[in-house]
């Protein structure tokens, strides 16, 4: 039985190289997908992770079924994403090449549909989001911009954005020093 589980069909080397390799290119599939997909995982996209996951586990795995070899692919797998994290965090051109840049979807209350496209956003998708973020419509917005993790941002025209306690504590200075001075 023990035999079983830890004697390994192929060489520690070769899962990691296979391991390294699927990461590779599931991280470079994920990058061309899009930013929509990160943060809109719809049911469609759900099935396509699944059965992703399940056509790359032969490629990791190869002919071995054995406890230590999947151990060993995960561990490989767990620490070239942490690697790969901390190289992204220590430089920005890392960062950039792993994780994109934010794309401007709207600006002074227009849509640039070449973006939404790019983005592979459907205006309804985004104008929700905006709708989330307190905008009624693009019309009430500065600027949209998706983030690299495919976050929605907005940023309100400054005639519609709340104010905060700075603001608040600002004015209540102006009216002391009107009261001070009657």
């Amino acid at each position: 039985m023990w035999h079983n589980l830890m004697h390994l069909d192929l060489s520690v080397w070769e899962k990691v190289v296979r391991t390294v390799a699927v990461y590779l290119v599931l991280a470079v599939l994920i990058r061309l997908a899009g930013k929509r997909d990160l943060a809109q995982l719809n049911a469609f996209d759900l099935v396509v992770m699944l059965l992703l996951s399940n056509v790359v586990q032969n490629a990791v795995i190869g002919q071995d079924n054995t406890l230590l070899g999947g151990v060993i692919g995960a561990v490989v797998l767990v620490g070239v994403n942490a690697g790969t994290v901390r190289l992204a965090r220590r430089s920005d051109r890392v960062a950039r090449l792993v994780e994109g840049t934010a794309t401007t979807l709207a600006r002074d209350g227009r849509w640039d549909d070449e973006a939404l496209r790019h983005e592979g956003l459907r205006k309804a998708d985004a104008e929700a989001a905006l709708r989330r973020q307190n905008a009624n419509s693009v019309r009430d917005v500065e600027q949209v911009s998706i983030e690299p993790g495919g976050a929605i941002v907005a940023t309100l025209r400054e005639d519609l954005q709340s104010a905060t306690k700075a603001d608040v504590q600002r004015i209540e200075a102006k009216l002391d020093a009107l009261l001070a001075q009657r």
